[in-house]
């Protein structure tokens, strides 16, 4: 482990977070609704962006950790994260050449960009371990969260003023240069992931072994982990824990550009918050690792959880650009800081032989609270919508309807005993 190999890795956050500020945080639940899908029914596009949010967690959820065993027992973590950035990055190019109204194509791109997002990041965090030590893991695992928000601020700032000012760009208008926002992600995806696969190397536990050898092996050794996580009590309580309250933070991170449409704010306003959020949360995910270190990880944890009830309480009565902007500030606030300690603090718990399957787990439970969440705020604001006859109101409901995920992952993730974890690894 060498500071070129920390720094490297951590870049790729830079790298794949253009994509989750850009695409799919800011321009896409926008473009979709405007120019794909039907600009004159706003649930019915809220529904369909849920439901491809949810399509996309749920396939990533059931292969992340028979992938996550194989890549374990063949030392394949850089090759399947290379194949899953690369798809990510083709259909990210893909979304910039999709005609108007053809919505289905649209999210069938945008399905396959996060599963190239999403997949490769389970290998992107079995890394961690490779470029860390139990001193350093906090701040590694903050710095790549951080550098992340920084790179997703500095390219949706450029992107921001392509949409705004097209001719300075010499595009045609608005529409151009949000096409061409798709195009300079993956671009951006490309060139700041050459790094992590350059200068970072992944230890080798096992001997190494043929794909079929480790595709064989590696569905074994996911049924024999398995059983094992059932009787890894620390393990699976945190998990169960991370399951519920990462569906909050996920949905608002998928959902907030589509609700602040609906509310009725301006594609500025929308853009210029995802980029306030980006800069806050920047120095604030640093500041909150730091902040940890006095509360205990456990309490920062805590912390992050009853941020969000703040946030989504504060979100519900929303109504002018002030409040819009508060919100983008406590946002800024939690979200790098609840991500970066979850990652670290799972990181001490599991054995670093099986980084990738456990990660694995880790990742399919994040992504199946990400099927739940989207698809429930876009139902109950579907169905609420027909009741109320008010698509406002219907969409502050939707929001609140999260709330519940924040409060049952607080009260599961006290039952979790944090030095027993660290001990029961340490002997696996």
């Amino acid at each position: 482990m060498t500071k070129k190999q920390t720094y490297s890795w951590a870049l790729y956050d830079w790298a794949n977070s253009a994509f989750a500020t850009t695409v799919m945080a800011g321009f896409f639940p926008i473009f979709f609704s405007q120019y794909w899908s039907n600009p004159d029914n706003l649930s019915i596009s809220t529904f369909y962006l849920g439901l491809g949010n949810s399509i996309a967690s749920l396939i990533v959820a059931l292969m992340a950790p028979i992938l996550g065993a194989i890549a374990d027992r063949g030392s394949f973590k850089k090759k399947f994260l290379i194949f899953f950035a690369f798809l990510g990055i083709v259909m990210t190019l893909s979304l910039g050449f999709i005609a108007q109204g053809m919505w289905q194509i649209a999210l069938l791109v945008y399905i396959f960009s996060t599963i190239g997002f999403s997949g490769a990041n389970i290998f992107y965090d079995s890394l961690l371990p490779a470029v860390s030590d139990e001193k350093s893991v906090d701040q590694v695992s903050a710095l790549g969260f951080s550098l992340g928000y920084l790179g997703g601020g500095i390219l949706i700032i450029i992107n921001f003023l392509m949409i705004s000012y097209p001719a300075t760009f010499g595009l045609i208008d608005a529409v151009q240069a949000t096409k061409y926002s798709f195009i300079s992600v993956a671009i951006w995806w490309t060139v700041f992931s050459l790094p992590l696969i350059l200068f970072v190397e992944e230890p080798q536990h096992h001997n190494q072994e043929s794909i079929s050898d480790s595709i064989k092996n590696g569905l074994i050794q996911f049924k024999s982990t398995f059983n094992d996580l059932k009787k890894l009590k620390v393990v699976a309580t945190f998990l169960l824990a991370y399951w519920l309250y990462i569906d909050g933070v996920d949905t608002v991170v998928r959902m907030a550009a589509n609700f602040a449409f609906t509310l009725g704010f301006d594609q500025a306003a929308i853009m210029g918050a995802l980029v306030f959020i980006q800069l806050i949360a920047f120095v604030a995910t640093l500041a909150y690792i730091k902040l940890s270190k006095f509360i205990g990880l456990k309490n920062g944890i805590y912390l992050g959880i009853a941020g969000y009830l703040v946030i989504i309480f504060a979100g519900y009565f929303t109504e002018t650009i002030t409040h819009f902007y508060i919100v983008a500030f406590l946002i800024g606030c939690f979200q790098g800081g609840i991500q970066s300690l979850s990652r670290s603090l799972y990181s001490r718990i599991i054995p670093e032989n099986k980084a990738a399957e456990f990660y694995g787990f880790y990742n399919m439970l994040g992504k199946f609270a990400a099927v739940f969440g989207p698809i429930l705020m876009g139902t109950v604001t579907l169905l609420l919508s027909g009741i109320v006859d008010d698509e406002i109101l219907a969409a502050r409901f939707g929001l609140m309807s999260i709330m519940i995920l924040f409060l049952l992952g607080g009260y599961i993730f006290s039952k979790v005993d944090i030095a027993e974890g660290e001990a029961i690894a340490k002997n696996l």
